[in-house]
């Protein structure tokens, strides 16, 4: 193998080849290390210029340099950068035909192509591995080297093979990659890859440029909205549990202006290649995209990324982070938080083997801990990968920027490390917690811990509080994870000294994220907090009401409903469009009674400089508008009720309550033909006479004067009403 040795020549190199006038961080020293033929260990943060490292080498040595990478998406755009450079890159994967897999295989045995890009599952093929014995290959690079240990956040079986497979193809050196391993996942790499005495450079994983935050999942579109309006025109990335979600948060930035593309595993191929082109090329602006399907998008100027759902380990949760402000400018990262996330995420783990299930609750744990943590965010992750932040603000998290209520912790402190002492250093959180409430559960039991003396001695404090004390004594590096036992606690030197003489040590409160998420699965006439709008607005808006039903003749609800009022006064419309968007109007009762109390919210809007509807509302895409256009048509073409009814399996009761949303919302529907046949025009009479002289329309009331009618032919009549008076 020729090597380029030379300093100046490497330097030569990288501004001929890439442009680059100088390298950054620990780049030369990895670079050379693997021109050295030495098996090479890179950690290395997303951002940081991991992939220069495999690529400089394979430029300037003879043959053919493979990299094994999971990501499809990540190939074909690194392959393409590669390209774009004049350097002869190709993938090898399950998205070529037959020819384009021929024509690659002949070019590499030529030595025309100098990176190879190969999914482990076609490396496993053993047509392929036939092939690449014919080939001179340089050296074996692995990215996203995470994805081999079981103990990570992205396990792929596949990886567990790659030295089998490598081994087949002769002895040359390994390089492995990874911008997210803690200590344990470092050494199960190493142990797997059989490189126990690789060289290791670890990269600080403090991403200064990056701004964290944790905000609760409550009117989570209307805050991802208004986020955006803030940051429109920046390239995003939004990640969402589901492939569903993402279809459907990019259709609703779509429907509210914004350029946005989904990105999943389950689009056709040629639509997710699209759509990622796009994005690198900015012809959209946001891409939604799920946490299961890696998003290997090397996009330098990605400005935010949003965590709509919480992601499934703080490993995935700092790559994908790590995806935001990678040129070393703005980049945001927040994170919507809720229990109900993690539920849904124990639920997917259920069906795993008991050991894998175990990994993965501890990672979800651990992503817990992260959310409601008061420490700053910053310490956190590189606490997590074995990296100690020293500063105490790092005055770009949300923790540091709006510190959580601090309290004097040295007894909590004390409690929590006498607990992991007198239980000898073998037990993890949950038992620990135990032994300190004084829960007497099998294990306590088993172990007979229930007879040491700090059993009990924190029996005044929840759960939760012990946790956080706990969480925050290990952030403070008087307690360290046991390398060998996931979950194990034990104590540092640091620790030992403070028991010897304890001192004071600040601790603060967790966020409390249970009372603050509100379900966003609900119905589409959502109702709003009574404590969220702007009250005096709301009188006046009544006022206004009261007096156009009196010139109308007609009853206030007619016109709109208290929570349609009640709306407004939150999201102050001032457009007919914005008006139209409230629940129960439409454009329908805008235009008919509209005008008045668009003015009147206009002029309140200027007196007292107030953000408008164009910040706050969120346009929706209306999912259910589809059988709402079904009931109207076969309503205008008279089908008989329960015929509509059936034929989308709706009970009676549920027509109705669609036909009642149609209504609020500014429609008519003509159902005489239906009302005709079940009741006489006196019974008609009587129930109309009832509601033009109500001032409610609530069923309650109306069953309580209307004696002897039963509430199916009342809501039937209030229909009617609706439709002829109030659209």
């Amino acid at each position: 193998m020729v090597v380029a040795e030379e300093k100046d020549e490497l330097k030569v190199k990288l501004k001929e080849i890439f442009g680059y006038g100088s390298f950054r961080g620990n780049q030369e020293i990895v670079i050379k290390n693997i021109l050295s033929r030495r098996n090479t260990f890179v950690i290395m943060p997303t951002g940081a210029g991991k992939s220069l490292c495999y690529q400089l080498p394979a430029m300037v040595t003879d043959g053919l340099a493979i990299v094994i990478s999971p990501l499809i998406a990540l190939m074909k755009n690194q392959v393409d950068q590669l390209n774009a450079y004049g350097i002869d890159a190709r993938f090898l994967n399950s998205t070529l035909s037959k020819g384009e897999i021929t024509r690659i295989r002949k070019d590499c045995i030529s030595g025309k192509i100098k990176l190879l890009y190969v999914a482990p599952e076609s490396l496993n093929k053993e047509e392929n591995i036939e092939f690449l014995q014919k080939v001179n290959i340089s050296f074996i690079a692995i990215d996203e080297a995470h994805c081999i240990s079981e103990w990570g956040h992205d396990f792929r079986p596949e990886y567990r093979k790659i030295k089998t497979m490598i081994a087949q193809l002769g002895t040359m050196n390994v390089i492995a990659l990874t911008a997210t391993a803690t200590p344990k996942v470092q050494l199960d790499i190493q142990k797997n890859l059989q490189m126990e005495e690789a060289d290791v450079f670890i990269s600080s994983f403090n991403r200064k440029n990056l701004y964290y935050e944790v905000r609760p999942k409550k009117e989570t579109k209307k805050q991802l909205i208004r986020f955006l309006k803030d940051h429109k025109g920046k390239s995003g990335i939004i990640y969402c549990l589901s492939r569903k979600k993402v279809e459907e948060i990019a259709q609703l930035l779509n429907v509210n202006g914004f350029k946005a593309a989904p990105y999943h595993a389950g689009l056709d191929p040629d639509v997710r290649m699209k759509n990622q082109d796009n994005f690198l090329n900015e012809e959209v602006d946001i891409i939604c995209a799920t946490i299961a399907f890696g998003m290997g998008i090397d996009k330098p100027d990605v400005r935010f990324v949003i965590h709509y759902d919480v992601p499934k380990s703080l490993e995935g949760y700092y790559q994908e982070t790590g995806r935001s402000g990678r040129d070393g400018l703005e980049g945001i990262c927040l994170m919507f938080y809720s229990h109900n996330d993690l539920n849904k995420l124990e639920k997917f783990n259920k069906d795993k083997a008991v050991q894998e299930r175990e990994n993965a609750r501890i990672l979800l744990q651990e992503m817990e801990f992260y959310a409601e943590s008061p420490v700053c965010r910053r310490k956190q992750l590189l606490h997590y990968f074995g990296e100690e932040y020293k500063e105490d603000n790092c005055g770009m998290c949300d923790n540091c920027i709006n510190p959580r209520e601090r309290f004097e912790g040295s007894q909590f402190v004390k409690i929590a490390l006498e607990a992991v002492k007198q239980t000898n250093e073998r037990f993890g959180l949950t038992h620990l917690v135990n032994v300190i409430k004084g829960i007497e559960d099998e294990y306590v039991k088993s172990y007979a811990h229930f007879d040491l003396a700090v059993f009990g001695k924190g029996d005044t404090e929840d759960a939760d509080f012990w946790k956080s004390v706990i969480r925050q004594t290990l952030i403070y590096q008087y307690l360290e994870k046991d390398i060998d036992n996931i979950g194990v606690l034990k104590i540092t030197k640091k620790g030992h000294a403070f028991l010897k003489k304890p001192h004071a040590v600040e601790l603060a409160k967790d966020h409390d994220f249970t009372t603050d998420v509100v379900n966003e699965e609900s119905s589409e006439r959502t109702p709003i907090n009574s404590k969220a709008y702007d009250e005096r607005l709301f009188e006046m808006l009544k006022a206004l009401r009261k007096q156009m039903a009196k010139e109308k003749d007609l009853p206030p609800y007619v016109i709109f409903q208290d929570p349609s009022l009640e709306e407004m006064a939150t999201t102050y419309p001032t457009t007919k469009d914005e008006m139209a968007s409230v629940n129960g109007v439409g454009m329908g009762k805008v235009n008919k009674f509209g005008k008045a109390f668009l003015e009147l919210i206009q002029k309140y809007v200027d007196d007292n400089d107030i953000e408008t509807a164009a910040e706050v509302v969120v346009k929706s895409s209306i999912n259910k508008s589809k059988i709402k256009i079904f009931i109207i048509q076969q309503i205008d073409r008279k089908v008989d009720l329960e015929e509509i009814a059936e034929s989308k399996s709706l009970s009676f009761d549920e027509l109705l309550t669609e036909m009642e949303n149609i209504c609020y919302s500014g429609t008519k529907l003509n159902v005489d033909y239906y009302i005709d046949e079940v009741l006489d025009d006196n019974k008609q009479e009587e129930i109309y006479e009832y509601f033009l002289n109500s001032d409610t329309d609530h069923m309650d009331e109306a069953m309580t004067e209307l004696k002897g009618f039963s509430e199916e032919d009342v809501r039937l009549m209030r229909v009617k009403f609706l439709s002829e008076y109030a659209n």
